[in-house]
């Protein structure tokens, strides 16, 4: 068994040169990931949700980026869970894109917000059935007994709304819209010399981008 200590790749695919980049962050998200996409990357909209507990403590989790609206990473989730209520109580988060099959990276610091009723209600409708059901029956992050709890509260869920064709938005659950504040966009390069562009919202909303060293 190799030792984890000798793990290590070369990173060749790419470069990321100046001359390349884009004026806004949003823009070249958007295209390094329709990049993403025609790759075919596995889950390409995984992205780890960085929060910070009452207490101070850094918590991570990977969720699934829904939408970029308004130039903000838009994700779901219970307002109930702990994400939510960390959020609730410090809006400041970070995610993280990491794309390996690409050697790229994506760092985004920001500030969260709920978007609204009536936004998460109609993405709440574009679910399927399951996926509904599924975000009514988790009372999420929360203490449980065993999994035979969840699936008769899904059984109960399934009665209660069996001659409903739409069924109603949990009133906990909705979109977060995470509005970045710096944004860095890193290329794997060989000998570890990768290449970071690291754009920073300044005072009067524009966007300044410099090279950092890797």
């Amino acid at each position: 068994m190799k030792a984890i200590s000798e793990i290590r790749k070369d990173y060749t695919r790419a470069a990321l040169h100046e001359a390349e980049v884009l004026p806004h962050p949003m823009r070249q998200f958007e295209k390094w990931f329709a990049e993403v996409l025609n790759a075919q990357v596995p889950e390409p909209n995984a992205m780890t949700l960085a929060t910070v507990s009452p207490q101070g403590h850094p918590s991570t989790r990977v969720v699934l980026l829904k939408g970029i609206e308004q130039d903000a990473f838009v994700f779901f989730t219970n307002y109930q869970s702990q994400k939510g209520q960390e959020l609730a109580l410090h809006p400041g988060c970070a995610l993280n894109f990491f794309w390996p099959e690409l050697e790229r990276q994506v760092r985004v610091t920001g500030v969260a917000e709920k978007i609204s009723e009536a936004a998460s209600e109609a993405y709440f409708q574009s679910r399927p059935r399951a996926s509904q059901l599924g975000a009514w029956a988790s009372p999420q992050s929360t203490a449980i007994a065993n999994r035979e709890l969840l699936e008769e509260r899904l059984r109960a869920l399934e009665a209660k709304f069996s001659d409903q064709p739409v069924l109603p938005k949990p009133k906990q659950w909705g979109g977060f819209a995470v509005r970045p504040l710096r944004v860095e966009f890193w290329q794997g390069r060989p000998s570890r010399l990768h290449d970071r562009i690291n754009y920073v919202l300044q005072p009067d909303d524009t966007w300044k981008w410099v090279r950092l060293a890797p």
